[in-house]
């Protein structure tokens, strides 16, 4: 039930750009999510939980970062309204590295290689109980005032509970500044089924908000929808970026 960051929030969607060499940044996401199944006419199961992420990020060259994922999240689930459990806890914390690689005429291209380190809990549902690893190519095209990013990617997703452990990702994003300091983003992406009986796989739709307060202080806001009925049904999601 725990969640993966993957880019800047509020978006799923990474992009190439880097914090530059000796600059950081520190950002804190919420989200919340709901998802209601109905098996049959007897049995409906609800979940909802969420996390709060601090993710930060230190430029130690111009165009590679180092990227550190500290996730806390709680869920619960509920089968015909009668709660069957509900945890919360640290989840396991990430590792990546983004070099941007390739700038030409507007377009850049990043490779975002990270591990996942088993500090979760398994046996509550908040972590996998083994390291995993990933990779992810990042592609942005900018044309003031848009910008266009895409992911593809790779996941080991080494775990205790049967799931799938080769999973891929694809999303991409759209961004457009408005207005001076603020940003509307769009969001759609589709990753492999954790559930190696399901080949219906979750994928997403987001729309988003961002506002840069400050040089240095950025807030966000988004809401997440479930395509297929293996994704969440919705999630809201909320952040606060502050580079130094």
């Amino acid at each position: 039930m725990s969640t993966s960051v993957f880019a800047g929030h509020p978006l799923v969607t990474d992009d190439t750009g880097t914090q530059g060499k000796g600059k950081a940044q520190v950002e804190l996401g919420m989200s919340y999510f709901y998802d209601k199944d109905k098996v049959d006419d007897r049995t409906t199961f609800e979940a909802e939980g969420g996390d709060v992420g601090v993710c930060i990020t230190v430029g130690v060259l111009d165009t590679v970062d180092i990227v550190v994922g500290l996730p806390c999240s709680w869920f619960s689930v509920k089968e015909n309204d009668m709660r069957i459990e509900r945890e919360d806890g640290i989840g396991d914390i990430t590792f990546d590295v983004k070099w941007r690689f390739f700038e030409k005429s507007g377009w850049s291209l990043a490779v975002k290689p990270g591990i996942s380190v088993p500090t979760g809990n398994e046996d509550r549902g908040l972590g996998a109980g083994h390291a995993g690893y990933r990779l992810f190519l990042v592609g942005t095209k900018e044309m003031a005032p848009f910008a266009i990013h895409v992911n593809a990617g790779f996941i080991r997703n080494e775990n205790v509970f049967a799931e799938r452990r080769d999973l891929w990702h694809a999303s991409a994003a759209a961004e457009v500044e408005v207005i001076k300091d603020l940003k509307l983003m769009a969001n759609i992406g589709i990753e492999r089924n954790r559930d190696p009986e399901s080949e219906n796989h979750p994928a997403f739709a987001l729309a988003g908000i961002s506002y840069a307060v400050t040089e240095n202080i950025t807030l966000d806001a988004g809401l997440k929808y479930g395509l297929t009925v293996s994704e969440n049904d919705w999630t809201g999601l909320a952040g606060l970026a502050v580079r130094f």
